[in-house]
């Protein structure tokens, strides 16, 4: 008899569909500006809530926090915030949205 695997429930999605996980996760308030302004390059902490619309400290916290426990964001030290590679995978498929969003305006 096989055994059904569980993956764990996150905020928003009780299945634990990796899906549903990383459409929670990136429908949180914050979440795609940090990963779109970490594409480009790294930021400190600082260098990243000004680009971020001076975001406050202890949501920013929160979202870094967040998305390096979903290893999508790393600490490195004094250079502040990067992308993990799988972070930067996820973007390259994210501009695939980008470009369709920018055909889907001009149709509508």
């Amino acid at each position: 008899m096989t055994k059904k695997v569980i993956e764990p429930s996150t905020r928003g999605s009780k299945t634990g569909r990796p899906i549903m996980v990383l459409f929670d996760i990136l429908g949180r308030r914050w979440s795609m500006r940090i990963l779109w302004e970490l594409n480009q390059k790294s930021h400190t902490f600082n260098k990243l809530r000004r680009d971020c619309d001076n975001v406050s400290p202890s949501t920013l916290k929160l979202r870094l926090t967040e998305l390096q426990e979903h290893n999508l964001v790393k600490h490195i030290g004094d250079e502040g915030y990067t992308l993990t590679p799988i972070g930067f995978e996820l973007m390259d498929k994210i501009s695939y949205l980008r470009d369709w969003a920018d055909k889907w305006k001009t149709v509508s």
